[in-house]
C-alpha cells in the first residue's frame, strides 16, 4: 500500500469543498470551517483529552455533531472498575456555536461556562491547561508535549465527495495535575500521559470503526503509537503511527483481531511484520448516546499491551504491559 505523505502547506478543503487525502506528522495544511460545502447539519467537530497514568483515566469531551453536542468529563479507575464520576451536559442544537478552532496545533483558548459547569482548554505552545469544574468535582491538568510529531490525516468518505474526516491525534504528553470529587484528591503526576484527539468533518450518517492508542516507556523513553481502521477511504492514508524517543515511525494497514466477547484478548498486527500487540483487557469502558438522530455505542477496553514494534531503522522494541486501550464504535450520527 502507497500512502500519501503530504508536505507542502496548502488547503485542507479545495474550492469544492473535497478534501486531497493524505496524511503527516504536523498541521502542515489549513483547514477553514468556511470552506466545508456539505449541509452545516453533518458537521462533526470535537476536542477529546485523555489522562492516564496506568491505572485511573480523566477524560474531557467538548464537541458536537452539529444537531447534538456535549461537554462533559469522566473519571475512573480501570484496575478496578470503579466509575468515580461522570457528568455529561448534552447540548441541543449548537450547530458551529461552540467556536471550536480550526488549527490543533496552534495557541488556543476554548471555554465554556453554564449552568454550574465550566471547562476550559488552553494551549500555549506545547503546554496546554485542561480544567472542569462541576457541582462536587473539579479537575485541573497541565499537559506538556514531549514529542514534536503527531499524527494528521485527510481521509475522504465514499458516500459523497464532500464528506471528510480531517484528524489530529497528539501522544506522548506528559500529565501533571488532580482531580477532586467528593471531597477526595486524585493525583495525577509521574508516569500520567495525555492524549488529544482532535476531530473535524463532515461524515456518513452511519459508521464503525476500531482504535487504539496509548503512551508509556520503553527502555526509559517514552514511547506512543496510534492504530485505526475503518475512518473513510483510507486506500491513501492511514492512522497507524508509532512514537518513539522524539521521532515518528509510520505503519500501514493494521488489523484488529478480536472476540465477539470483548475482555478476551485482543490481536493488533499490522501486513509488513512490523507490529504485532496482545492486549488483554482488564476493563469495558461502555459509552452509549441515544439524543435527538444520534445513537453511538463504542466499548473502550483497558488493558495492558504487550508483543513488539520495529522501528523504521530495524530496531525492534520489546512492549511489556503498557497501559493502554482499543475500541469498538458504531455510530449513527
Amino acid at each position: 500500500m502507497q500512502e500519501r505523505h503530504i508536505t507542502t502547506p496548502g488547503p485542507v478543503l479545495d474550492e469544492h469543498g473535497v478534501i486531497t487525502p493524505g496524511y503527516s506528522e504536523r498541521s502542515i495544511c489549513t483547514y477553514r470551517r468556511a470552506d466545508i460545502k456539505a449541509p452545516f447539519y453533518r458537521i462533526k467537530e470535537w476536542d477529546f483529552y485523555q489522562v492516564s497514568d496506568g491505572e485511573k483515566c480523566l477524560q474531557f469531551t467538548y464537541g458536537h455533531a452539529s444537531y447534538a453536542g456535549q461537554v462533559a468529563v469522566m473519571l475512573f479507575n480501570f484496575k478496578t472498575g470503579e466509575v468515580i464520576a461522570n457528568i455529561s451536559k448534552l447540548l441541543a442544537l449548537p450547530f458551529g456555536s461552540l467556536h471550536l478552532p480550526e488549527n490543533a496545533e496552534q495557541d488556543s483558548d476554548i471555554c465554556y461556562d453554564k449552568g454550574g459547569v465550566h471547562l476550559r482548554f488552553k494551549v500555549e505552545g506545547d503546554t496546554r491547561y485542561l480544567s472542569f469544574s462541576a457541582p462536587d468535582f473539579e479537575a485541573n491538568i497541565t499537559l506538556e508535549r514531549k514529542n514534536p510529531y503527531s499524527l494528521v490525516i485527510h481521509i475522504p468518505f465514499d458516500e459523497y465527495k464532500t464528506a471528510f474526516y480531517y484528524n489530529h491525534k497528539i501522544n506522548c504528553m506528559t500529565a501533571r495535575g488532580r482531580a477532586v470529587c467528593g471531597g477526595k484528591e486524585y493525583i495525577f503526576g509521574d508516569g500520567a500521559f495525555g492524549l488529544l484527539d482532535w476531530g473535524r468533518g463532515v461524515w456518513p450518517f452511519h459508521n464503525e470503526w476500531y482504535w487504539s492508542n496509548g503512551t508509556g516507556t520503553v527502555d526509559g523513553k517514552i514511547f506512543g503509537f496510534n492504530l485505526g481502521t475503518g475512518f473513510g477511504n483510507t486506500s491513501q492514508a492511514t492512522e497507524n503511527m508509532l512514537f518513539y524517543n522524539g521521532k515518528y515511525h509510520k505503519l500501514g494497514r493494521v488489523h484488529f483481531d478480536l472476540d465477539t466477547e470483548y475482555m478476551k484478548p485482543w490481536r493488533l498486527y499490522d501486513d509488513e511484520g512490523r507490529l504485532d500487540l496482545t492486549l488483554t483487557p482488564c476493563y469495558d469502558r461502555t459509552t452509549r448516546m441515544k439524543v435527538l438522530f444520534v445513537d453511538n455505542c463504542c466499548h473502550q477496553m483497558f488493558g495492558g499491551f504487550s508483543g513488539r514494534a520495529v522501528l523504521d531503522d530495524g530496531t525492534v522494541l520489546q512492549i511489556d504491559d503498557l497501559q493502554a486501550f482499543a475500541e469498538h464504535a458504531v455510530n449513527n450520527w
